[in-house]
């Protein structure tokens, strides 16, 4: 099995959205297919867990305040499993203070981003930067 970030051979990438507004949600799933990414969805905290177990996606992108579990919680969860520890978490919210990207980043995301602030095109740009660079990405 590829190594979470890792190309497989058919260079497909599989991503795990995680997002409540359903609209957001459609939208991204939608740019992110048109571009090649297998995209799985998650609309809270608990199923996101589920899913990046059973299908150890490439990447995953989280919003942070859903009902339920928190986006922190998940997170943390994430980063506190040996079996999808090493898949690279990308922050998608609204929450813009320094403290919520500081808390985020200490958390293990690898980047973090503004959905008000972001362009779908921008998003797929800052995903293959995550996925194609080696060690930590380039800034958020």
């Amino acid at each position: 099995m590829p190594a979470p970030g890792a190309a497989k051979d058919d260079g497909s990438r599989t991503i795990l959205l995680v997002e409540d507004d359903r609209l957001l949600r459609k939208a991204a799933e939608s740019a992110l297919r048109q571009r090649g990414f297998r995209v799985l969805t998650a609309t809270n905290g608990d199923e996101a867990l589920r899913t990046a177990a059973a299908e150890i996606p490439n990447l995953v992108l989280l919003d942070l305040v859903m009902p339920g579990l928190p986006g922190y919680q998940v997170l943390r969860a994430l980063k506190d499993n040996d079996a999808t520890a090493a898949i690279p978490v990308v922050v998608l919210t609204n929450l813009g203070q320094d403290s919520d990207v500081q808390r985020a980043l200490d958390a293990g995301a690898v980047a973090y981003a503004i959905k008000s602030n972001l362009a779908l095109k921008e998003l797929v740009a800052l995903i293959r930067r995550v996925l194609l660079t080696p060690g930590p990405p380039p800034g958020t």
